[in-house]
C-alpha cells in the first residue's frame, strides 16, 4: 500500500471533531448526554473501537478492565522513540550498540547480540515488524540509558495522556506481575502516536524486510515478517501493534482507513490468532459501514481580510487554525455550512497567529464544531511617517 494513500444504521448522532494540536486534550471520545453506544459482542476479554482523529468511541465491551497487552505495549515504546526522533535527541542514523541486557530478552526477538550494532531505523523496523523484543530493549536503554529509566518515561507519557488503568514494568511487553492497561488506554496512546507521528504508518504496512546482523563473525542478513496479518488480508490496514503471550492471550491494536474515515479497533485476551484477527475485522467493518467523515476548510486556509488599527498595514488576512471535522452517519450529506464570527478590527502591535474570530460549522443546523481565525501574518505599530504618509495619501485622493 503506498504511503501517499495511507496518510490520506444505529447512530444518529453526530460526533466531530478538531485537527490535534500538539498538546490537545482529549476531552470528546465518550457520546453525548442521552446517547448509548451500539452493542456488539466481541469474542475477547475486551475490545474498543475508536475514530482516533475525533477521539470517539463507537463501540467498547469491559474497555476499562485492566489486562496484560503483551507486545501492544510497544506503542508506547514507538511513541517515545517517535516523540524523541522530533526532538531531535537521536537520529536515525545513530548507531546503537546492544547490551547483554537486550540481547537476553526471550519471546519474540530478532536475535540481537551482545555489542552487535545497528541503526535507529532498523531497530525501528525490527520492533514494528517482527515485534523484536531485544530490539525494544535496545532502543530504550538508547534512549533513557537503561530500560528502568525507559519504564519510567512509559508510565509519566501514560499518565500525561490520561491512561488511568495502565502500569508498564518494562518496555516490550513480556509478562510480568502489575504490566497492565485496558482497551481504552491502548486506544489513548494508539491515537497519540498515530495522529502525531504518522511516519509510523511507513513501517506498519510494511511485510516483509531485512535487517542486516553485524558481528564478529562478520555480516548476516536476517528476515523480518510482519505479526499483522491484517496487512495482507484486509485491504484498509495501516497497522498497528500485535501482541500475545500465554498470560495475555491475543491482543492488536489494529488500524485502518478507508475513504477518508481512520478507525482504531482493540481487541485484548481474544483465544486464539484467528479469533484475534476476524473480531477487529467485525469491529472495523461495522465503523466503515456505519460512519463518514466530513471536513470543514483545511488548516491555514485563508478566509479574508479585517482592518488593523494603528499598524504599519491596514489590513491582515486571517486564516482557520485548525481544520474541524465531524463523525456523521454514513449515507447522509457530508457538507458542513459554515458561520464566520471575526473582530471587527485588530490592534497592532500583535504576532502571526494571534487570534482574530471564531469560524463555525454546522451540520443540519446544529454546531459540530469551531476553529479560532487567526492573523496569516505579523502587524507592527505604525511610526510617524507611516501615519503622515496616509494622511498625505488621504488628502490626495
Amino acid at each position: 500500500m503506498a504511503v501517499s494513500k495511507i496518510l490520506k444504521r444505529a447512530a444518529a448522532w453526530i460526533l466531530l471533531c478538531v485537527s490535534l494540536a500538539p498538546n490537545a486534550a482529549y476531552a470528546n471520545e465518550k457520546p453525548a448526554a442521552g446517547e448509548t453506544l451500539p452493542t456488539m459482542t466481541v469474542n475477547a476479554k475486551a475490545a474498543l473501537l475508536m475514530e482516533p482523529i475525533t477521539g470517539r468511541i463507537l463501540l467498547e465491551q469491559s474497555a476499562h478492565e485492566r489486562l496484560e497487552p503483551a507486545s501492544v505495549t510497544k506503542v508506547m515504546t514507538m511513541l517515545l522513540v517517535f516523540e524523541a526522533l522530533d526532538q531531535g535527541k537521536i537520529n536515525w542514523d545513530d548507531t546503537v550498540t546492544c547490551s547483554e541486557h537486550a540481547a537476553s530478552m526471550g519471546g519474540s526477538q530478532v536475535y540481537l547480540e551482545a555489542m552487535e550494532q545497528q541503526s535507529v531505523r532498523d531497530l525501528v523496523k525490527a520492533i514494528v515488524i517482527s515485534s523484536g523484543n531485544d530490539a525494544a530493549v535496545a532502543m530504550a536503554e538508547f534512549i533513557a540509558g537503561s530500560e528502568e529509566g525507559f519504564v519510567t518515561m512509559m508510565n509519566t507519557r501514560a499518565k500525561e495522556l490520561g491512561m488511568k488503568d495502565t502500569h508498564f514494568e518494562n518496555a516490550c511487553g513480556l509478562h510480568a506481575d502489575g504490566h497492565v492497561t485496558s482497551a481504552y488506554d491502548i486506544a489513548l496512546m494508539s491515537r497519540e502516536l498515530i495522529t502525531k507521528h504518522p511516519k509510523i504508518f511507513e513501517f506498519t504496512t510494511i511485510w516483509m524486510d531485512k535487517i542486516t546482523h553485524r558481528t564478529a563473525r562478520g555480516e548476516e542478513e536476517f528476515g523480518l515478517s510482519n505479526t499483522n496479518r491484517l496487512i495482507k488480508s484486509y485491504p484498509a490496514t495501516t497497522g498497528l501493534k500485535t501482541g500475545s503471550t500465554s498470560q495475555a492471550l491475543y491482543c492488536i491494536s489494529a488500524t485502518a482507513e478507508k475513504n477518508g474515515l481512520q478507525l482504531n479497533a482493540i481487541i485484548l485476551g481474544a483465544p486464539d490468532p484467528n479469533t484475534r484477527f476476524g473480531e477487529a475485522i467485525k469491529m472495523m467493518d461495522y465503523g466503515f459501514a456505519n460512519y463518514a467523515m466530513a471536513k470543514g476548510d483545511p488548516t491555514d486556509t485563508l478566509i479574508g481580510e479585517i482592518p488593523v488599527i494603528k499598524g504599519k498595514k491596514e489590513q491582515v488576512q486571517i486564516k482557520i487554525k485548525n481544520q474541524v471535522c465531524a463523525l456523521v452517519p454514513k449515507g447522509k450529506s457530508v457538507d458542513l455550512e459554515k458561520k464566520i464570527e471575526s473582530m471587527s478590527v485588530v490592534k497592532a502591535p500583535f504576532n502571526q497567529d494571534t487570534k482574530a474570530g471564531e469560524i463555525v460549522y454546522l451540520y443540519e443546523g446544529k454546531e459540530v464544531g469551531r476553529s479560532e481565525l487567526v492573523t496569516a501574518e505579523a502587524v507592527k505599530r505604525a511610526d510617524l511617517p507611516d501615519i503622515m504618509g496616509r494622511v498625505l495619501n488621504g488628502w490626495f485622493k
